[in-house]
């Protein structure tokens, strides 16, 4: 049971495990996920609730944040306790020697297996999910750290960062977790691929510059991935990563829209002022009411019904425009492709707009709006 009033509970490892994740022991993993949960730091004559972990496994970070408002209740994997929120120094000790294997499992507690499969239910996000908790051995490393990959990957997303970017993205995590590159550097350097593809898309360097904002578009998620998997999220790195994305789209579609004169395929002044107005107008517009959707429904207008996940796919966002402008540019015709952009532009925001007057109408009949995930 949810106590939202129960005290803060202190964070203690038990047993010893040498193997890497994510090129950091599990003990390091387990410390960040504590202090990203706010957690308080263990002591010694500590004889209030903890929240003690096996050491001898990995988990996803959600059962931390499940258990810390849920005392008297353990996570077990084939029996065998990973985590326990225990209120007193009697449950603490008994439930130690348990994940030592000295002793069974404490009775009285709430106990939830890991491999079922009604999962747990997610607050945040209104759907059930399945956190892994699996045991941690060096031939487990891959499989854990795809799990752990695959968790941060949740939510509704673009048809390329669904099924092109996964195991690109995968790789290149792995590779800078080992190498200890910070989720920022990824997106410093990121940003400044985002700034070349700019200046090539401006003087028609098409292919270039569609290479390049490739490579960038594929650390845009990494970022984000690295962060979660090593438990390195910060403010600053969140603001900086929502912030290049946020304002490159429009630039880049203005530096295409200009590269079509050097590249020999140029749009006559009218078209030109046409395309730039339709697609900021419609970019602009499309954040708005995603803003008010959220405001008035209390969720992404994304997740409200099935077929707003799957218009989420292929929505006028950066990836899908990029896609359009591909296609243009393999006929020789980038010209064809920025005016394509501007046109989906435009049915996109007509969809948006169709669907937040259909949620406010349904909500005036007294309907209430929950989103299909839930």
């Amino acid at each position: 049971m949810v106590d939202s009033t129960a005290p803060t509970p202190a964070l203690r490892t038990v047993r010893a495990n040498d193997t890497l994740l994510w090129g950091m022991t599990n003990a390091e993993r387990i410390r960040r996920i504590g202090v990203a949960q706010g957690l308080l730091p263990d002591g010694d004559g500590d004889t209030g609730p903890v929240i003690l972990a096996n050491l001898a496994y990995a988990f996803d970070p959600m059962w931390i944040a499940y258990l810390k408002t849920r005392p008297g209740t353990v996570v077990t994997r084939t029996g065998v306790p990973v985590l326990a929120h225990v209120r007193g120094a009697d449950e603490r000790a008994r439930m130690t020697a348990a994940m030592l294997g000295e002793a069974p499992l404490v009775t009285g507690l709430t106990v939830i297996a890991a491999e079922a499969e009604e999962g747990i239910l997610n607050e945040a996000l209104r759907k059930r999910e399945r956190p892994f908790a699996e045991l941690l051995t060096p031939a487990a490393v891959p499989a854990i750290e795809r799990a752990s990959y695959v968790g941060a990957y949740k939510g509704v997303t673009d048809l390329l960062t669904k099924y092109l970017w996964p195991e690109w993205a995968l790789a290149i995590t792995r590779v800078c977790a080992r190498a200890g590159i910070t989720p920022n550097q990824v997106t410093a350097l990121g940003s400044v691929l985002c700034i070349v593809a700019t200046v090539a898309f401006w003087y028609g360097w098409f292919w270039t510059g569609l290479a390049t904002g490739l490579f960038f578009m594929v650390l845009d998620t990494v970022d984000g991935k690295l962060a979660r998997c090593t438990i390195t999220s910060s403010k600053l790195g969140n603001a900086w990563d929502h912030g290049v994305d946020l304002v490159h789209p429009p630039f880049w579609w203005w530096a295409w829209a200009a590269g079509c004169a050097p590249y020999g395929r140029p749009l006559e002044d009218g078209v030109f002022w046409a395309v730039i107005g339709t697609m900021l107008f419609g970019y602009v517009a499309q954040r708005l009411i995603e803003g008010a959707f959220i405001v008035r429904f209390g969720m992404h207008i994304h997740v409200w019904e099935r077929f707003d996940s799957w218009f989420r796919l292929i929505t006028a966002r950066r990836n899908p425009n990029m896609v359009i402008l591909f296609a243009g540019l393999l006929v020789t015709r980038p010209d064809w492709g920025i005016v394509g952009v501007a046109a989906w532009t435009a049915i996109s925001l007509v969809v948006h707009l169709v669907r937040l007057v259909q949620a406010m109408v349904r909500k005036a009949r007294g309907e209430v709006l929950v989103s299909w995930l839930a």
